[in-house]
This record gives structure tokens, sequence and C-alpha cells, in this order.
């Protein structure tokens, strides 16, 4: 056999050899690009914006039930994901802003912040008192009952807390029955509203994801499920 042979032979196995490894190394690279996708959406969540649903009526009419939601994390809290461990960063949420937060075991909230650390909050007549006056709030709807009393109702904001209220106030959950929320529950605040379809609640209940897929399927079908004027309406 001629060196020449030889040479042809070697050059055919490192084809074979080569040919071979393409497969696996395509499939490497697939692995590895989607390592990294998930790498960013993971960041992205724990650090910048969010997407949520809302499930409830507390907040409406300036949030229906249905509406999907871009949340921003940005100088609000950072998360390592799938644990308990956040902290809290530079940014403090301004009086009538509406705000995300967590409780210790329960679903996250969505509320609107009436109270700042250290002022003296009155719930009266129906109606906020801040600091000795009356707060405007054109957002309320199903106003508060003037004759009604709550748990927390006559106080100062403590440190570092914030005292927050429902908009639809007769249907709304809030600091008036549990007390306050404190910095480091801060989750972020919505931007926008992405998406809004109308369905029946238990689609936007955590882990209800048969309904939810449902709810999608059936907004498909009959456009008229979408709520299109609420699309893109920011904060």
């Amino acid at each position: 056999m001629t060196q020449a042979d030889v040479m042809e032979r070697e050059e055919k196995a490192a084809a074979r050899t080569e040919a071979k490894a393409k497969p696996q190394n395509k499939v490497v690279r697939e692995i590895v690009s989607w390592v990294w996708v998930i790498a960013a959406f993971l960041f992205i969540q724990s650090t910048l914006v969010q997407a949520r649903v809302i499930p409830s009526g507390s907040m409406e009419e300036t949030l229906m039930i249905g509406d999907h939601l871009i949340v921003s994390r940005i100088g609000y809290d950072v998360e390592i994901p799938f644990t308990q461990y956040h902290w809290p960063m530079w940014r403090s949420p301004q009086r009538q802003q509406v705000v995300v937060f967590r409780r210790p075991g329960q679903p996250d909230f969505i509320k609107r912040v009436i109270g700042l650390p250290g002022d003296k909050i009155d719930i009266r007549q129906g109606a906020v008192w801040v600091n000795g006056k009356i707060l405007s709030e054109p957002y309320v709807t199903n106003v508060m009952d003037p004759d009604e009393r709550y748990p927390y109702q006559n106080f100062t904001v403590p440190p570092n807390s914030y005292f927050v209220m429902g908009d639809n106030r007769r249907n709304s959950f809030d600091s008036r029955y549990w007390g306050f929320v404190k910095r480091e529950e801060l989750i972020g605040t919505p931007v926008i509203i992405y998406m809004s379809v109308e369905a029946d609640n238990d689609a936007w209940q955590p882990g209800h994801l048969g309904d939810r897929f449902l709810a999608y399927a059936n907004a498909l079908l009959r456009p008229r499920l979408v709520r299109w004027k609420r699309l893109f309406v920011t904060f």
C-alpha cells in the first residue's frame, strides 16, 4: 500500500468521524442556546419586568379581572428565582401609585398606595383623610360605607411601611383590615396592560392552567372576548 493510499484512508476515516460528530455538536449547541434563553428569561423576571394577570375585582375599574400587566421591578426588588431570597432596591412608591407586593403565605396583591411613612390617616364619613386633609380619589368605585368601622381607621403609618387600599372600596381586602405593607414586601409597579380577556373568574386564579388555556382559546375563536379598548393602557 502506497503512502497516497494510507493518506486517503486516513482522510476518509477523519471525514466519517466528523460526520458522526456534527449531529452531536448540533444537539449540544441547541441545548446551550436554550440554557442561555432560560437564564435570560429568569434574569428579566427577577430583576426587570414581570407579566401578571388580575384575578380579582378589588381594583375595578382601574384594573379589571383578566387584565394582563407588565410590571416593572426596576429599582424596587431583586430576587433569586425559585427561592424566597430577595432584596429591596432604592425606589419607593409615591402616594396614589399602584403597586404589586407579596404577603407571607398568600398570593401577591396589587393595590394603591394611600399612606406613606409618617402620614396620619383617618378614615371617616366614607372618605380618607391624610394629614388632616381629605384625599381626592377620582379612581374610586363602590365607595366605602360612611358608617362602617375598620380595624385600622385612625393611625400614623410606621416607618418603612405603606398603607394600601383597593379602588373598589367595598370589595377590597386591604390595609384597613390587616395593616401595613413593609418596604421589603414591594415587588414593583404596573407599566402597561398588554392584554385583557373576559372569562370566568376561575381562569385567572393561581394554578388553574386548564381554565386559563380555555379562556385564551375562546378569545381566539371569539375576539369580542378581548377588551380591545383596554389594550396598551399605561400607568
